[in-house]
């Protein structure tokens, strides 16, 4: 829903074409971007119908390859979109690849999948580079969020992705701790079975708690855990945070918040807050692309 193109514009560089299957990643693109967003699958484009451009930006889906899915690759029918990527990537030789994925994508399969990625790409003519970044030690956002990027270009130009920098952004900035929000993300005893754990085990404000599967973990760096694209259905893996008025989840726009994206972001109201949770968790930090798009 816009990410990618964020922090890129944000650099300097303006979007000129875009594509997603999602029809609610597309409602949001377009209540934010003023270029053309295509809903389709990618398999049904045609690399002749995309205006020219330079650079090709791409997070192909993480779920085939995520430790938090089912690590299934290439045999996954969403792993496969990374040679449909190739398949525009041959018609139209764009000057410069920039590719997102998640960390595991580098040793999966022991290793043979992004071989396979690197190798296909480099016979194409283009020169790869790569490297895991984080948002927390590289974006300066408060998330323990990890990814692997690869750019690539076609001439043999030198590159090096952005270094360190130090966090100063707070959790406090991004989320309201002391702020009463909607009564629909706080729990209580009604809407959650387990609330009784959550009051023995959350006990620090400003703090955030992650739900595991059958336990609660606080985050004792001052870290938000790692966003994901099932937060809006309830279930592992929803930040909870204690406040003065009782325990509750982040809201949508705390989460945009945390991937590092502006208050002036539009979420359009028509979409359901489990689409906006999923385009949260599908996200990537803003700040840090935009890093990445300046030393292009």
């Amino acid at each position: 829903m816009g990410g990618i193109d964020l922090g890129f514009q944000s650099a300097g560089y303006h979007t000129v074409w875009a594509n997603d299957c999602d029809k609610y990643a597309v409602e949001t693109f377009l209540a934010n971007f003023d270029c053309p967003c295509v809903l389709d699958d990618i398999k049904n484009i045609n690399p002749a119908d995309i205006p020219d451009f330079d650079i090709l930006c791409a997070g192909f889906p993480c779920q085939a390859f995520s430790v938090a899915g089912y690590q299934k690759g290439f045999e996954d029918e969403r792993g496969t979109m990374f040679f449909e990527l190739i398949r525009i990537i041959k018609a139209r030789k764009p000057k410069i690849l920039f590719l997102e994925n998640v960390r595991h994508l580098l040793t999966h399969d022991f290793g043979r999948t992004f071989e396979i990625i690197s190798t296909t790409i480099k016979n194409l003519g283009y020169k790869l580079h790569y490297k895991v970044l984080s948002g927390h030690g590289h974006g300066n956002i408060p998330q323990c969020r990890e990814r692997v990027f690869i750019v690539a270009f076609l001439d043999d130009r030198e590159f090096a992705f952005p270094d360190p920098i130090p966090l100063t952004t707070k959790t406090t900035d991004l989320i309201d701790f002391d702020i009463k929000v909607n009564d629909r993300y706080y729990y209580n005893e009604q809407k959650c079975k387990f609330y009784n754990t959550l009051v023995e085990c959350i006990t620090e404000p400003y703090t955030l708690y992650q739900w595991r599967r059958n336990y609660i973990r606080p985050n004792k760096r001052g870290l938000c855990p790692t966003l994901t694209a099932s937060m809006g259905i309830g279930g592992c893996d929803v930040p909870l945070i204690l406040t003065p008025f009782g325990i509750r989840k982040l809201t949508p726009f705390e989460c945009f918040r945390l991937q590092g994206f502006p208050k002036e972001f539009v979420l359009p109201e028509t979409l359901s807050h489990s689409q906006l949770y999923k385009q949260a968790g599908n996200s990537i930090i803003v700040p840090l692309i935009n890093r990445i798009a300046k030393m292009l």
